[in-house]
């Protein structure tokens, strides 16, 4: 056995390190593996995708993208997303900072209270409301249009906005707004140009997340959209049909769906991390 005792405190660290990485990498490849398997069953036959055992060799095809390609309109599933997915975002930016400024700076016995009543919303199963919106988006003429998932995809995300901006609002010492206010800033200019500068990092970690939760959705555009403002979740859905689930082209349209905002995840990864790990002020 491996006497720790005689190790001397660079080797240790060294060994600590290696274990880490080691034990990083087995469960990043966890994770990594269904999206792994997706991408590779996407260029497979239909026989193939569920062939038994798994087939790990064989011959790629893409006539499942061609398929997609011939059914779909990729690009307008896609389209859809973002306006969708970025009208949301901002939007809730819009709200989430000046309620997390007042609830932050201009703290009353209730805004702990008012806090953890939003929060308590996101515990609220989404098909517990889903007639009563239903009907509301009906009767407003919203059903099936973007604008519809927009309002309904900022108040979902709102609560979890407001909780991240107000985090990293509080770490800001309220002296540097005092001085900024004593020099003559507006309200306006207080926000604009201190807030919002020190807590970029902290902002824009929560304007990742809520573009990834967005994109991701797949709930309400299920059942409030049918074509013509249906996201990309809601094309992944199309091809389930009650013949069965054809694993191939399932997979290649999964990929499709998920491909652009992993791209933006994997580029946008440190400014997320760095966001949610060390909060407003360096």
């Amino acid at each position: 056995m491996l006497n720790f005792n005689l190790l001397s405190l660079k080797q240790r660290r060294r060994l600590n390190t290696v274990l880490l990485g080691t034990l990083a990498w087995g469960v990043a490849l966890v994770i990594f593996f269904p999206i792994f398997w997706m991408l590779l069953t996407s260029f497979k036959t239909e026989i193939d995708a569920f062939a038994t055992p798994p087939q790990l060799l064989f011959t790629p095809t893409l006539e499942n993208y061609t398929l997609i390609n011939e059914r779909s309109d990729y690009f307008h599933f896609a389209w859809n997303s973002v306006v969708i997915s970025f009208g949301s975002t901002i939007i809730g930016m819009l709200i989430a900072v000046p309620a997390a400024y007042s609830m932050a700076f201009f703290e009353t016995k209730r805004t702990k209270t008012t806090l953890l009543w939003m929060l308590s919303t996101k515990m609220l199963p989404p098909v517990g409301v889903l007639v009563p919106i239903y009907l509301l988006f009906k009767d407003l003429g919203m059903l099936d249009t973007r604008l519809g998932l927009v309002i309904i995809y900022t108040l979902i995300n709102l609560p979890i906005m407001v909780w991240m901006a107000y985090t990293y609002f509080k770490e800001i010492p309220k002296e540097v707004l005092e001085a900024a206010r004593m020099d003559g800033a507006t309200l306006f200019q207080e926000i604009w140009r201190v807030l919002l500068p020190m807590s970029k990092g902290g902002l824009a970690s929560t304007v990742l997340l809520s573009l990834i939760l967005c994109w991701n959705e797949a709930f309400w555009s299920l059942n409030l959209t049918a074509s013509k403002a249906a996201p990309l979740t809601a094309l992944i859905a199309s091809y389930s049909s009650p013949e069965g689930l054809f694993w191939a082209k399932l997979s290649a349209v999964s990929t499709l769906a998920c491909a652009p905002i992993l791209i933006f995840g994997w580029v946008s990864q440190k400014q997320l991390v760095r966001g949610l790990s060390f909060g407003a002020v360096k």
